[in-house]
């Protein structure tokens, strides 16, 4: 198994804290570790530096290797722009290939979510390994929900493939789109649904084999790189999108698994993610220099420990302050941040 963590964006809907000097997940948001440096002592209390792979920007390579200075420079596979991630998982394919690894089941580590217990997680990876080298199917993550958790896709899992004693893997029944909440409701109430939950697993010949058959417009420019073309001219070739443009049809058409995650995953997509995972494990305290009377689950977070802050009679707030700019906002709409970001380059308002 090829464990490579996955960090391309910097975390919109957690701006201010996350910029595109620093994104989040190369913040300490949970004690004084990032959460690159968090997934990455998972990795490897299995696996050595020189067996993990990092996949991201020239824009990140740098804070990477601060992060993490053990893992050679030569196991970064290097977008020469963001084409979203669709191109960027058949890169990981196409580089894993191009140094003849073309036979070893990888898994995608997304670095923005935190996967408890960690051993847990090792075992999944793998038991992912076992089927993933007898199978040429698309293998990805579901996690199972008691409430209708919306912006996400659904798995429904079929006949169970993996064997006794491992972790459970299933054949793909069905795949549903982004619903509404009422469709989603319901569609939850099925035995065998699952939030997807990406770690995508397959060889690199498979994968490869995949976006020949459904996208050979990004198939083409990979294999032009494998043979020796320039990886940053063939890039360029590749038109932009999401891989569910490719794994749609793979669903639908039979050819996917599905592992039901047998620990918990914590996602740190906004605010309001972070605060619930900090204050489940008592992590959260309220700032010395914030006074906040009569208010109830407020998240606060400053860059400047001598400011004082004083917050009076309202509850559920996310108040950040980065000296160059405050967010505050109702955790009920933490999701929408991003849009908040978008309007102040709309403005050309400076920041530092």
């Amino acid at each position: 198994m090829i464990p490579v963590m996955i960090c391309g964006g910097f975390g919109t809907k957690m701006w201010p804290l996350s910029r595109e000097h620093k994104p989040k997940h190369f913040l300490p948001l949970i004690g004084e570790k990032s959460l690159f440096q968090l997934n990455y002592e998972t990795l490897k209390t299995h696996f050595k530096p020189e067996e993990i792979y990092i996949s991201t920007n020239e824009d990140q390579f740098e804070l990477g290797k601060l992060n993490v200075p053990e893992i050679p420079p030569e196991n970064y596979i290097l977008e020469p722009e963001m084409r979203n991630q669709g191109p960027a998982t058949g890169l990981v394919a196409a580089f894993l290939y191009k140094k003849g690894l073309m036979d070893e089941p990888f898994m995608l580590v997304q670095t923005d979510v935190i996967r408890e217990p960690a051993e847990a997680f090792i075992k999944m990876m793998l038991d992912c390994d076992v089927v993933a080298r007898k199978e040429s199917k698309y293998l990805t993550g579901g996690k199972r929900t008691d409430y209708p958790a919306m912006g996400v896709d659904y798995l429904i899992k079929g006949e169970k493939v993996s064997d006794e004693g491992s972790v459970g893997i299933y054949n793909v029944a069905k795949f549903v789109w982004r619903s509404t909440k009422e469709q989603t409701e319901e569609l939850i109430k099925q035995q065998g649904a699952l939030i997807h939950t990406n770690h995508t697993c397959m060889t690199p010949k498979n994968l490869l084999s995949m976006l020949q058959k459904y996208k050979p417009e990004w198939y083409e420019p990979l294999m032009n790189y494998v043979n020796g073309s320039d990886l940053r001219i063939e890039y360029q070739k590749m038109p932009p999108g999401p891989i569910e443009d490719v794994t749609q049809q793979v669903h639908a058409n039979g050819e996917s698994l599905v592992v039901e995650l047998p620990f918990q995953w914590f996602d740190f997509g906004t605010f309001d993610n972070l605060y619930e995972y900090l204050k489940l494990r008592g992590l959260y305290k309220t700032p010395e220099n914030v006074v906040d009377l009569d208010g109830h689950d407020n998240f606060v977070r400053l860059d400047d420990a001598n400011k004082v802050v004083g917050i009076v009679g309202v509850d559920n707030l996310v108040v950040v302050d980065t000296g160059d700019a405050l967010l505050i906002c109702d955790k009920k709409m933490a999701s929408r941040v991003n849009e908040v970001l978008k309007e102040v380059k709309n403005r050309n308002i400076a920041l530092t």
